[in-house]
């Protein structure tokens, strides 16, 4: 049996390799959940903590968190939950990439069978560690009503309102799963030091500079907005509920404001009482304004309480031209500024559909069993959906503008790609 540097045999090695990834995620995203929560205020669910925190993991995977509520013989109390807190998505998806992509740059060549294997190993372990984690993902309230008729009448009757969550298996472990593919054909084409099998090399050219380029961009956006979330920290007061928002909702934030700055639009509404987590004051006023009818976001919406908001249509321009010019760069020299403008354009569009999914909210007293709110208040709703054929079609449209003037803008300053040889794996 061969024997790798470690001295271990060489099926344990590769089978610690895919727990080291699943490890590291798993880890990644336990810890900036558990943060976040405690930041919103969760730490006071005694000890549904755990439970809690689990629960936001199987959300931030896609997974389903089944809400339940009942009073007994007073009736039932409604709640739904559907939200992807994508701090948490990011630090895992960042976490488990680099360490499954870093033993392939070690080869010179991959054969399609080994990444294959490789793939499987890890989904393997993610199940099990995806399983383990929705078993836990489950509590149950009870609501106290205090000194009320309405709470009088339940301690006569011996019933007490409650509501509760709980993680669903099948769709956990199936969502979970297609998060893992998904993550990792993204990590494999974007990484230039990633070997690819043969096979698969007639797609290098046409695809990796154009997902590292989005990668970077989206990746980008939300350094950024770290960065004034946690000067907003330090100088604005209110530091729990910032670092709140920053360590469950960044990357949610951020990448509607790329979507904004570039013509897309949401609808949605929130409720006239506190959500629990400071959201910019000109999104809430925004979807405060319908009423009881839900209302649109767009940059002009935003402007209308907040002037800055046109800095994000700025930003946007700025950060697709560097997209751009990235792209250009990576790409081989032979290439022409039209196939720059169409990379562009399809990965901007495919990037701005997937955000406009994955931002959606739709939450009813589920907000509150994350922690975040009054866990008595039945009659707030929060909703948040994209106007996804919108994004789509901005997205092709300025992804081919700037894919375009990038190339050209790469011309005009000596960086015509990589040569032939440079381009390759």
């Amino acid at each position: 049996m061969s024997q790798p540097p470690g001295g271990a045999p060489s099926f344990v090695r590769v089978w610690w390799d895919a727990f080291a990834a699943v490890a590291a995620a798993v880890a990644a995203m336990f810890a900036v959940a558990a943060l976040g929560l405690w930041a919103a205020g969760a730490d006071g669910l005694q000890g549904a903590f755990p439970a809690v925190t689990a629960a936001t993991v199987v959300s931030a995977v896609g997974g389903t968190v089944e809400l339940s509520g009942g009073a007994g013989v007073l009736g039932r109390t409604g709640a739904s939950l559907d939200v992807v807190p994508l701090s948490v998505t990011l630090a895992g998806a960042v976490a488990l990439a680099g360490v499954f992509l870093r033993p392939l740059r070690h080869h010179a060549v991959a054969g399609g069978r080994d990444l294959l294997a490789r793939v499987a190993r890890t989904a393997v372990l993610w199940l099990i560690a995806l399983l383990l984690i929705a078993l836990g993902a489950r509590h149950t309230f009870r609501i106290d009503l205090g000194e009320s008729l309405l709470g009088d009448i339940g301690e006569a009757l011996d019933v007490a309102p409650s509501v509760g969550f709980r993680a669903s298996i099948g769709p956990t472990l199936g969502y979970g799963l297609l998060w893992l593919l998904v993550l990792l054909a993204v990590a494999v084409a974007a990484s230039r030091k990633t070997p690819l099998p043969s096979r698969l090399l007639r797609f290098q050219d046409p695809v990796r500079p154009a997902a590292f380029a989005v990668v970077a961009l989206l990746l980008g956006y939300v350094l950024l907005f770290l960065l004034i979330g946690l000067v907003s920290a330090v100088t604005r007061g209110n530091a729990a509920g910032t670092m709140a928002v920053l360590l469950l909702g960044l990357p949610n934030l951020a990448w509607i404001s790329l979507g904004l700055g570039l013509g897309g639009s949401w609808e949605g509404r929130v409720p006239g009482q506190s959500l629990g987590l400071p959201l910019p004051e000109a999104l809430t006023a925004v979807l405060r304004g319908g009423g009881d009818e839900p209302s649109t976001v767009t940059i002009a919406s935003l402007a209308e309480h907040d002037g800055r908001a046109w800095l994000l249509v700025a930003l946007a321009v700025v950060a697709l031209l560097a997209a751009g010019l990235l792209l250009a760069v990576r790409s081989p020299a032979t290439m022409q500024p039209w196939e720059h403008a169409m990379q562009l354009g399809v990965a901007m569009a495919l990037t701005l559909f997937v955000i406009g999914t994955l931002t959606r909210i739709s939450a009813r007293v589920g907000l509150s069993l994350l922690g975040i709110g009054d866990l008595s208040s039945f009659g707030g709703e929060v909703a948040l959906t994209p106007h996804l054929l919108t994004l789509t079609g901005v997205g092709l449209l300025w992804g081919m503008v700037a894919g375009y003037l990038g190339s050209l803008l790469s011309r005009r300053i000596g960086r015509q790609g990589l040569t032939e040889e440079a381009g390759k794996p």
